[in-house]
Formats: C-alpha cells, sequence, structure tokens
C-alpha cells in the first residue's frame, strides 16, 4: 500500500518540486533594470564634462555603484549604436552604420538572438518603454521576439512655431523653454511607464526592464525652471579653438558633410551658442530628474537590493567644439559616454579609467546573470572592473562611423584612421581637448603602429537599404559620396565655405 501510495503521488511531488527549482532558479537570477538616455555626453557631475552641470540622481546612482570613466560608443550615431550594444556586434561586423534599416531587416541578424531577447527566452518578465531601439527599427510584428511588453514611446512635444531658424530649419533643429509643465514631457511620460512597470512587474519572476529617455537629443526643449538652472550672465560656454579643424584630415568633414545639426559659425553669427549651452544642460537636468523617478520607484517595490541597474547613453554631443553641434564624429565629444553599473556583486563607489565599450554591456549582463557565456559577441564582460575597478584590460575602445573610419581610445591615447587612409592622434594626457594632432610627428610613429593594429579586421560596407548619414568611400577611384551625393575633393565645406 505504501508503494502504491508513492506510485500516486510521484508526479504530483515531482511536479512541486520543479515548481520549487522554479522558483529557486528565478529567486536567484537579479532583476535588470535597463536606463538608455539619447545624445547625453559626459555632461554629468559625476564625469565633469561640464562645471555646472546639476544631475543629482545620475551622480547618486554612480555613487552606489561603478563609474566608467573612459567609456566609449561603438558609433556615433543612434541606429548603429543601439544595434551594436543590442546584439553585441560591432557596425564594422554587421555593416548597419546608418538610421535604417533596423536589425531585423539585415539577413545575417534575422535570427540573432539580442540581449533584450536573452531575457525574455529566460523567462523574464521584460518591458519596454520611450527609446531603446532606434525608434521605427523593431516592426511591430518582430516587437514581441524582444520583449513581453511595449510600453509608450511618445515623441517629443512640439510649440506651434519653432523658437530657432537654422540653416536647414529640420524640425528637430530647435531649443527653448517648453513645455510650460513637465508633465507634458515625453521623457516624464516615459519615466511613467517605468514607475508603473516597476510597481506591477511579477513578484514570482525576475524583471527586465528598459527605459529609454529622449532628452538631451533635440528638440531640446525643457520648462523654464530647468533653465533657471543655468543663468545666461553666468554660463561657462564649452572651450572651442577657433583653428581647431586647420590639422584634422578633409575627409573628417565628410563623417558630417550635409548635417541638419548646425555649427558653431551659425551659433555665433546669430547669438545662439549660449542659448543651445543652456537648452542643452536644461534638458540634462530634467531628464536626470526623470532618472530619480525611476529609481525611487525601484527602492519602492523593495527590490533594489537584487536589481542590476546599468544606465548608458548611445553617445556623445558636440556644443561647439571643433566647430560643430551634433554627434557623427571619431573625437571625444562624440565618442565618450556615461556608463555605470550598480547592484548585487558590484563595487560600490568605485570608478574605472581603463577604456570599455558600449558592447561589453551584453557580456557583462550574461555573467551578472548566470547566463551561459556566448562566443559569437564582441564585447567583453566587465565584471572584473566592477568588482575590482583598478582591473586593467589589454582590449581598447572602438568606435565606427561608416566603413573604414574608425577611432581607437585606450587610457591616454585616441588614433583615428579615415577611409582615404588620412589620420589623428591625440594624446589625451596632455591635449583633453584634442586640439593638436600630432599624426605627422615622427615621434608618434610606434604609437599609432601599435593602435593600428585593432583597427577592425572585418570592415563591411553599409547593408543593403541603408539610409541617412551614410558615407562611402572607393578606394580605387578616391570618390567620395554623401547620402548617395557624390562630394567633390574642392566642394565647400557646408555652412563653413559657402
Amino acid at each position: 500500500m505504501t508503494g502504491q501510495f508513492l506510485r500516486r503521488m510521484c508526479v504530483p511531488v515531482c511536479v512541486v518540486m520543479v515548481f520549487f527549482s522554479s522558483e529557486c532558479a528565478y529567486a536567484a537570477k537579479p532583476n535588470v533594470l535597463f536606463i538608455a538616455v539619447d545624445d547625453l555626453n559626459d555632461w554629468i557631475g559625476c564625469l565633469g564634462g561640464h562645471p555646472q552641470v546639476k544631475t543629482p540622481h545620475i551622480d547618486g546612482l554612480a555613487a552606489r555603484g561603478t563609474l566608467f570613466l573612459n567609456a566609449h560608443c561603438q558609433a556615433p550615431l543612434c541606429n548603429p549604436s543601439r544595434s551594436s550594444l543590442l546584439t553585441g556586434l560591432r557596425p564594422s561586423s554587421t555593416g548597419v552604420c546608418g538610421l535604417s534599416p533596423g536589425i531585423r531587416q539585415v539577413d545575417a541578424l534575422k535570427n540573432h538572438v539580442t540581449l533584450p531577447q536573452t531575457f525574455t527566452q529566460a523567462g523574464y518578465f521584460s518591458f519596454t518603454c520611450g527609446k531603446v531601439y532606434h525608434d521605427g527599427s523593431i516592426r511591430p510584428v518582430d516587437q514581441p521576439r524582444e520583449f513581453n511588453t511595449w510600453g509608450v514611446s511618445p515623441g517629443m512635444p512640439r510649440p506651434p512655431q519653432k523658437f530657432v531658424a537654422t540653416p536647414q530649419d529640420h524640425r528637430l533643429m530647435d531649443w527653448g523653454p517648453f513645455p510650460e509643465k513637465d508633465e507634458d514631457q515625453a521623457d516624464w511620460k516615459i519615466a511613467s511607464a517605468a514607475v508603473e512597470a516597476l510597481r506591477t512587474a511579477p513578484k514570482d519572476k525576475p524583471f527586465f526592464i528598459a527605459c529609454g529617455f529622449r532628452l538631451p537629443h533635440v528638440p531640446c526643449y525643457a520648462s523654464q525652471k530647468w533653465f533657471d538652472l543655468y543663468p545666461a550672465d553666468t554660463l561657462k560656454l564649452p572651450p572651442v579653438k577657433d583653428d581647431d579643424r586647420d590639422d584634422t584630415p578633409r575627409f573628417s568633414w565628410y563623417l558630417h558633410w550635409k548635417l541638419p545639426e548646425p555649427r558653431l559659425k551659425f551659433l555665433r553669427e546669430k547669438h545662439e551658442f549660449i542659448p543651445l549651452t543652456r537648452a542643452y544642460l536644461a534638458s540634462v537636468s530634467f531628464m536626470d530628474s526623470q532618472v530619480g523617478r525611476v529609481l525611487a520607484a525601484l527602492d519602492a517595490t523593495g527590490r533594489r537590493e537584487e536589481t542590476i541597474v546599468v544606465l548608458w547613453s548611445d553617445h556623445g554631443w558636440h556644443v561647439g567644439e571643433k566647430l560643430i553641434t551634433g554627434k557623427n564624429t571619431l573625437w571625444e565629444r562624440s565618442t565618450r559616454v556615461p556608463l555605470m553599473f550598480a547592484g548585487p556583486g558590484i563595487s560600490a563607489k568605485a570608478k574605472c579609467t581603463q577604456p570599455v565599450e558600449l558592447l561589453d554591456i551584453f557580456p557583462t549582463l550574461l555573467e551578472l546573470c548566470d547566463f551561459p557565456a556566448r562566443t559569437d559577441l564582441e564585447g567583453h564582460s566587465l565584471r572584473p572592473q566592477l568588482q575590482n575597478a583598478a582591473s586593467s584590460r589589454p582590449w581598447p575602445a572602438i568606435t565606427t562611423h561608416n566603413q573604414g573610419n574608425h577611432g581607437i581610445r585606450t587610457e591616454h591615447e585616441r588614433y583615428i584612421r579615415y577611409a582615404d587612409g588620412s589620420e589623428e592622434f591625440y594624446d589625451l594626457r596632455t591635449d583633453p581637448n584634442e586640439w593638436t594632432n600630432l599624426a605627422a610627428d615622427p615621434k608618434y610613429a610606434a604609437a599609432k603602429a601599435t593602435l593600428a593594429k585593432w583597427l577592425p579586421k572585418i570592415d563591411l560596407p553599409p547593408v543593403p537599404g541603408s539610409a541617412s548619414r551614410v558615407l562611402t568611400y572607393d578606394a580605387k577611384t578616391g570618390a567620395v559620396t554623401w547620402e548617395g551625393q557624390p562630394v567633390g575633393p574642392r566642394d565647400p565645406i557646408p555652412e563653413i565655405d559657402d
């Protein structure tokens, strides 16, 4: 009878054991709060990029975790940068270099398992809101593969008319106090969606909640109170050297040949240098306040101690440096990004000076969450640095913008090689603004040769369907095209020479 009883109970007992085993497996996995910021350079307090910036919430997150002082993007443009981070592959390996296509329209990436997909497939509650993938890059039919739930992703509110008439008059190229109430901002709504997702996330499984803020991407709008943090009469402008581009190759202009982002020349002529700088700072501070709302919501769940928080930006942004605004360059202002981790197993109040890449986030989260390692990812786990910020890394950070154009960043140096073979070399110890190109100095030939060994061995052309901000170079003929239009070797530099 006892044997019959045990046989009858065998299946239910096994089911119960599997159930508890599953719950234990879930309990052992940390949650992940994944915070993306659009176009945020190093103008946050903990990175010291601007002496007056006020970002108390991001700074507080950095203080309770590990801050990477020398983190860089894989591409200085939204779609290729985010595609690289979320696939774990370099732009030079995928050919994704423009604002389109999205990864699922690329044959080689149609079935590639992405970072969000990894957590979704592992049974996490996965949620996204705002701009995590580039807008429109994941079609509705493909969205369920990435996240269980797609929350709101509102665009920026717009006033009836632009505040600033920029040379190309693109609707996004604008800045000023707007709207009147914070609650009308896109980032407020995005933060609210993340707050609700945190509040209602299932308690019986871990979560992967991704929240993508839009500011300080243009238009740089914030309500007046955020502008009031930065009075115009005491505002410090970023350092600019008027002849900064005299020792850079002409090819450096091709990476941002004709863009809606205005040049420094326009800002000065129209007295917009101070207003744009104020607007960028105001946008950063407002965005920081929304990061604060999300972090407070995490605290309110009681799950903070079992949650890894990672905050990153997709690339930097010039505010007049190198005579331009915007991104699309291989210099520090465009490549350096905030990157910080906090949570279980991560050292607090730590700062790492080693060069790291956004590409490293994917393998890092795999290791921190005890997922199997992947051999098809091109980044390297940051776990050693999260446990000891002084741990060394043998790899530099590599940024690519279109085929053949690469920047190599070590702890103290930057080497750039363009598709036509022209070069730049900077010693950041003595020249943090990258004002003096040392590439022609024979004294640095050996250093250049050492860094050149890190240039990507695979460097694919733009994938079919590539569009917007796509530059090509024909090594046989020397022909250059920008967005499909030829660029002559003596064509005037737009908005500079004409």
